[in-house]
């Protein structure tokens, strides 16, 4: 199976730390955030993952390397302008080309991915997104689905929002065909890709993750992962 992980953002509310290292490539207990990914990502049969670059490309690439040590096969494209979230898989012409995840890489993770994916194949889904519950649904993807966890309604960064305590986790399930609806150009998932996807009825779901998911965006949330993960350096991401 492959992944895309998003790695081109300038991670700006942890200046000065991501001045001179990418936000995906901050410490976490010692060691690159990003080598927790892949790792999690290989326990759940991934082999290749595509990152997009933008910000101190270099330093991903050195850090990473080919993947090998991960048991993976790593491939990068640096972008000279950013291509936003969907965009991105653009820079990757005929990878996608089976089931794949979609990662934002700004995120500390271990959670069940098997569930995610047999939910996905259950439902015979285009794609689905990982949910969680939020407070604070004016800086997140809010969601409303069904019963079954169909998407009825996606709003990205709502200034108001009725509809529960839902929101985007930022890892998708997505079948080949998603690639199709991303037109060339800068585009987004949440601004642009899933509300389409919607208003063309196409079958998007929602399933709550269930294990632990951060996003280390913030000084608190990052102090958070510190303390979170505080004695796994060195024993893997496995309890």
């Amino acid at each position: 199976m492959k992944a895309l992980i998003l790695a081109a953002g300038a991670g700006t509310r942890l200046r000065p730390l991501t001045d001179t290292c990418p936000k995906p490539m901050l410490p976490v207990a010692g060691r690159p955030l990003l080598a927790w990914t892949l790792e999690w990502l290989r326990r759940y049969g991934i082999t290749q993952a595509a990152l997009n670059l933008f910000h101190l490309p270099d330093v991903v690439r050195d850090g990473l390397g080919d993947g090998e040590r991960y048991g993976m096969r790593l491939h990068y494209a640096v972008e000279d302008h950013l291509r936003g979230t969907a965009g991105a898989l653009h820079n990757f012409p005929g990878f996608f080309d089976q089931t794949f995840f979609v990662i934002y890489g700004d995120l500390l993770l271990d959670f069940d991915l098997d569930d995610l994916v047999a939910f996905h194949r259950r439902q015979r889904a285009l794609m689905t997104l990982a949910l969680k519950r939020t407070a604070t649904p004016h800086s997140q993807g809010m969601i409303e689905t069904d019963d079954e966890g169909r998407v009825l309604r996606f709003v990205e960064k709502p200034a108001t929002w009725d509809g529960g305590d839902t929101a985007n986790a930022g890892v998708y399930v997505c079948e080949p065909e998603v690639v199709t609806h991303v037109p060339p150009g800068f585009s987004d998932f949440g601004h642009d890709i899933i509300p389409a996807l919607l208003h063309d009825g196409a079958p998007v779901y929602g399933r709550p993750l269930r294990g632990y998911l951060l996003d280390i965006g913030t000084p608190e949330a990052y102090a958070r992962a510190q303390e979170d993960w505080r004695g796994r350096a060195g024993a893997g991401i496995e309890h």
